[in-house]
């Protein structure tokens, strides 16, 4: 198929023509590409509801895979096993990564959600504690090490996939949609624990009643099938000879890679502070009850979600570096006061406020997460580049942030934590204030 302005692969003025295949094709119209970008964002959605299902649940089940003790110290067993799912997502990320640059978005995208169901599955059915001892804990760690894993390849492969298929000039808007449907499954993971709160007693769901939320998501992983047909491949497959999906190839865009790490790591650590450890802290620093903590964190969640299209339009106009310096900038003038507002909170309208200003800021990163990166490589390596480079950041940042914050607040130091953050999103600001517009330089032309 001949090139022509406007596909994927056709590098940017004065660039080395690093990617000559063919990517999609001319012909599809804008329904056909809206209607495969809905179907890559179901996928992304059922992957994040599995994934978010384990934080929100991890209130109730704690106690059923950890001896008994004090509340806080099973909570920080059960973070500990969350980070782990972080800490193998580089490795996810890579080969997925490669996959998707070397055998199609698509692909990747499926057997990534599969992996995940069959891990929620596993949490479904595992035994507690009290019946098999400490191999309980031991499955449940390889139970999210295979979500981590297959979190790690998803996003890269859906960042790409969505960039890829969108229309020129409206790359923002269509993007956009991978943190619509990332936030739709942390949104999806709260909506069933709220069910479950209002359908079950509090003994009820912490004795068998978590175990729905993962028979769920290892269904919805099996529907996602039905949804393969819709999704236009975005790229040709590489031959075995070529070299994308390379870490070789990948070492030629240092600069992008430190760039993706560096804003990766703010978003993460800040998306993961107020959203999965949010609920906990409303918990166990403002005092509120797990159902009230819930409620307010779905609320702020749909109204976090609700940006995400609004703030992706708007990268189309002003570009993304903009984005970027708002969010950065912002948490590190603000993550300091917004948590320690939070934490002496005395009404749930307050709560829920406070920690909307805070997901109101992090929406300029989250709106352009998967583009911004996705324009910053050559369609040869752009899901690898993405995919490892975000997973390195989330694991080191955004997979220790609940566990760090939940050990400073058990030594004494809590506070220590939100200048923590404040100083990443600082390093953050610096990065996005030096980088090239990616709209206009990156290699998505």
């Amino acid at each position: 198929m001949t090139q022509i302005p406007g596909m994927i692969g056709v590098p940017a003025d004065g660039d080395a023509p690093l990617d000559t295949r063919p990517a999609i094709p001319a012909q599809l119209d804008r329904k056909t590409r809206a209607r495969a970008a809905v179907a890559g964002s179901a996928g992304n959605l059922i992957e994040w509801y599995d994934f978010y299902a384990y934080a929100y649940t991890a209130l109730y089940f704690a106690s059923a895979f950890f001896p008994e003790g004090d509340r806080t110290a099973q909570l920080l067993n059960v973070a500990a096993i969350y980070a782990a799912g972080f800490l193998i997502r580089p490795l996810g990320g890579w080969f997925f990564g490669r996959y998707a640059d070397r055998h199609g978005r698509r692909a990747a995208m499926i057997a990534s959600v599969l992996l995940m169901g069959a891990g929620s599955l596993l949490v479904a059915v595992l035994p507690t504690y009290s019946t098999i001892g400490a191999a309980a804990p031991a499955l449940l760690l390889v139970a999210r090490l295979m979500q981590g894993f297959s979190t790690g390849g998803q996003y890269g492969a859906a960042a790409t996939y969505l960039s890829e298929i969108a229309e020129p000039g409206k790359r923002g808007f269509y993007a956009s949609f991978q943190f619509v449907t990332l936030i739709g499954g942390q949104l999806f993971a709260l909506l069933t624990i709220f069910l479950l709160q209002t359908a079950m007693s509090d003994e009820a769901i912490r004795e068998w009643g978590w175990r729905i939320p993962f028979i769920l998501g290892a269904v919805l992983a099996g529907v996602f099938i039905l949804f393969r047909d819709a999704m236009h491949e975005t790229a040709e497959p590489a031959g075995k000879g070529e070299d994308a999906g390379s870490l070789k190839t990948l070492m030629k865009h240092p600069r992008a890679m430190l760039t993706v790490m560096a804003l990766s790591a703010a978003g993460a650590v800040t998306l993961y502070t107020f959203t999965t450890y949010m609920q906990k802290y409303l918990v166990n620093t403002a005092g509120m009850d797990v159902a009230t903590a819930s409620r307010i964190m779905l609320v702020v969640t749909f109204a976090f979600l609700l940006l995400q299209p609004v703030l992706g339009i708007l990268s189309d106009r002003i570009g993304r570096r903009t984005n970027l310096l708002i969010f950065s900038g912002g948490m590190t003038l603000f993550a300091v006061p917004l948590l320690g507002a939070i934490g002496k909170a005395q009404t749930v309208w307050a709560a829920g406020l406070l920690v909307f200003a805070a997901l109101a800021i992090m929406s300029f990163y989250t709106s352009v997460s998967g583009l911004f990166k996705a324009e910053l490589f050559p369609a040869s390596v752009r899901a690898l580049g993405v995919g490892l480079g975000h997973a390195i950041a989330s694991a080191i940042f955004g997979g220790t942030a609940e566990y760090a914050a939940l050990l400073l607040k058990q030594m004494g130091h809590e506070q220590a934590f939100a200048w923590y953050v404040s100083a990443i999103c600082a390093v953050a600001f610096i990065v996005a204030l030096r980088m090239k517009e990616p709209r206009a330089h990156g290699h998505l032309h």
